[in-house]
């Protein structure tokens, strides 16, 4: 007898946080709803334009993989599931709690315009339905790299989603961009990127290296004059940021693959460890256990 065909329908290609390896990944919405952003390749495909999958096929999915499948965690693609409704994401996480209750963990990518219309009682309630976290790309906390790249979002709105969901008790994962602004604005994106994470103190926080598989045209169109750091200046950005940071008690972590350096750590416990390591990845590289180049692949 023929196995069953997999319970789950994709869309490629799907992207997913480093750390949802072994995630359940469900499709909610197809594609980014703002997509726009010009450091970003992740929705560009014309098979990726943007649309809120079927509400009746997901929580089909839902159905048949409680029967077919045993996971522990699962993940809401694509690009922000949170833009759906909130009596809609909560008949999703209600499914899973019905026909995979063995699910302890459910998570989503977020831009902070999509929390812009929920309110801090609705958000309470999709953590009570078992939305557990949050991934948002804050990608900078300045202002001007953030207009340059066409984020649609400023270091208030980000500032104002991360705390919210925060008051609402669902943790949050950051990312940052190393090398985003570029040489004329890498010390301000630094500081004003740790100012960003001191007033929202969020439990998990990343950064990437700022890359373009597929060339710097889209980039260039809005910030024509950007000249890439080298690996010593995007160290030296790393060294500022982290410096400024005055974190309580969040996961720190830099092993993308787009990363040189590898960083592990909770700041603030290991802040003077971390720039120990990164002092030394930028004087003496030789020494510090980088990542080759080949091994950067996204």
């Amino acid at each position: 007898m023929p196995a069953a065909p997999y319970p789950v329908s994709y869309i490629e290609p799907v992207f997913r946080p480093p750390s949802e390896a072994h995630s359940l990944i469900l499709p909610v919405t197809n594609g980014c709803s703002w997509n726009k952003c010009t450091f970003c390749e992740m929705y560009t495909a014309p098979q990726k334009k943007f649309r809120a999958r079927d509400e009746s096929e997901v929580l089909d999915e839902i159905r048949r993989a409680g029967e077919q499948l045993i996971v522990q965690r699962i993940f809401l693609a694509d690009g922000d599931a949170m833009v759906l409704p909130t009596h809609r994401l909560l008949r999703i996480l209600q499914a899973i709690r019905e026909y995979m209750p063995e699910v302890n963990r459910v998570t989503s990518y977020c831009l902070p315009r999509n929390l812009k219309r929920k309110s801090v009682d609705e958000l309470r309630e999709l953590r009570e339905a078992g939305l557990q976290m949050l991934y948002v790309g804050a990608e900078s906390g300045d202002d001007e790299v953030l207009e340059r790249v066409n984020k649609g979002e400023t270091r208030a709105s980000t500032a104002e989603a991360l705390l919210k969901a925060g008051e609402a008790g669902i943790q949050r994962s950051v990312m940052i961009l190393n090398g985003l602004g570029g040489a004329s604005l890498s010390r301000q994106h630094a500081l004003n990127s740790a100012a960003l994470m001191n007033d929202t103190q969020p439990e998990y926080l990343s950064t990437l290296v700022v890359s373009f598989p597929q060339g710097m045209q889209r980039f260039r169109e809005r910030y024509s004059d950007f000249q890439p750091l080298d690996q010593a200046g995007l160290f030296s950005e790393m060294h500022w940021f982290v410096e400024a940071l005055e974190l309580n008690d969040s996961v720190f972590r830099s092993d993308h693959a787009s990363n040189y350096l590898v960083l592990k750590g909770v700041l603030g416990r290991d802040k003077a460890h971390m720039l120990e390591q990164i002092e030394l990845a930028r004087t003496r590289p030789e020494r510090a256990g980088l990542r080759a180049e080949w091994m950067r692949g996204l």
